[in-house]
């Protein structure tokens, strides 16, 4: 196994991801924008996306088209976002697709995320954004107990049945309850979050072990628990929800998790991803100071292809676009050369976020 860093295989490997993929993939079709969002911001990461300068604008403009626009009455305002993709046969301009809706389409939560982070990442300015309908979407995507769904559920009025990509709705777990808190942080503008609801849905998913489950009464997980810890640093509400004692078992269940690279859960093999999950939820808790990245370093090179660029989950395995971009930010953690540091709340290179705060400052400057 090579134990050498190999950052040009890994750009290629990025590369190929914008480009084309093998056919394992074609079920994620709907979700091409957050596959696409692993490949850009992992050439962030690497410092490489020159390699981008050609085809930028055209990559800035697909994600512009898959906005889903507000009607001229609002009749679908809580249906607003970003789709994953142009699936359900989309027009390619976001105003053509406003005029003529398809009643099947919906924004996607993660996805709304993913495109804005890569927007930020390629210098744009957001501008083109519809802050308004995004955050509206978000309102009517947050449940009673605090979390978030995925897309709207469908819903029946005086004047048509509207039904959204999933009519019944969708699962609702601390993954949207973190993409909810990211995107309302990158538009700078929280009314589309009941912010106590949603840290009262944290505080509620701690589990007895010390780490934090995707919703009340689940076992904890790696995932789960750095979206917790996440969406709390983006909200600035982590010290207000939970005491002394419940931080320091939750540091202690998440040291805990390391091996050699970490594992999600106890009793679990380690995984390539967590190295990010785990470690960046420890770097948010002044912690990552104490694991071994040696070991952890270690660890994420096994998993890493000599010959395709690329890391796996696991060593000897094939690997893929998520494992290969959480390897490249888990090796950004430990500090590895020629590798961009991580603004680990958000997901995304600190050269993007510094970006962002710059367009935070424009917007603030003009209110």
């Amino acid at each position: 196994m090579a134990q050498t860093f190999l950052k040009k295989k890994h750009i290629k490997f990025f590369e190929r991801c914008l480009q084309i993929l093998p056919s394992r993939y074609c079920s994620l079709d709907n979700n091409r924008m957050t596959v696409g969002f692993f490949g850009i911001s992992g050439l962030d990461m690497l410092d490489s996306l020159d390699v981008l300068e050609n085809d930028k604008e055209n990559i800035i403009n697909w994600i512009y088209s898959l906005q889903l626009l507000p009607d001229d009455i609002d009749s679908n305002i809580h249906q607003c976002g970003f789709r994953g993709s142009t699936t359900l046969g989309n027009p390619f301009k976001a105003e053509e697709a406003r005029k003529h809706p398809i009643p099947l389409d919906s924004g996607h939560i993660a996805n709304t995320y993913t495109a804005l982070l890569s927007l930020i990442i390629l210098g744009n300015d957001l501008s083109g954004v519809d802050k308004r309908s995004v955050t509206t979407g978000l309102r009517y995507l947050q449940q009673e107990d605090g979390s978030f769904c995925c897309v709207p559920e469908g819903s029946e009025n005086n004047t048509r049945l509207v039904f959204c990509c999933v009519p019944e709705g969708s699962e609702n777990d601390m993954r949207f309850v973190y993409c909810a808190c990211c995107i309302s942080y990158i538009l700078d503008d929280w009314r589309g979050v009941n912010k106590d609801k949603a840290v009262q849905f944290i505080k509620n998913s701690m589990s007895y072990e010390g780490g934090i489950g995707q919703g009340p009464g689940t076992e904890a997980h790696g995932g789960s628990t750095f979206c917790a810890i996440a969406a709390l640093v983006l909200m600035d509400k982590l010290y207000e929800a939970f005491n002394e004692k419940e931080i320091k078992r939750l540091k202690q269940w998440c040291i805990s998790r390391q091996q050699t690279g970490f594992q999600g859960r106890p009793n679990k093999p380690v995984d390539t991803c967590y190295s990010f999950w785990v470690g960046a939820t420890l770097k948010l808790l002044d912690m990552f100071e104490l694991t071994d990245k040696g070991f952890n370093r270690g660890y994420m090179l096994e998993t890493q292809n000599s010959i395709t660029g690329g890391f796996a989950k696991w060593p000897d395995h094939t690997p893929d676009a998520l494992h290969a971009y959480f390897g490249v930010c888990g090796m950004s953690l430990v500090g590895e050369e020629g590798i961009q540091p991580m603004h680990p709340a958000l997901n995304v290179s600190q050269r993007a976020a510094d970006h962002l705060e710059n367009i935070h400052k424009l917007w603030q400057s003009k209110s």
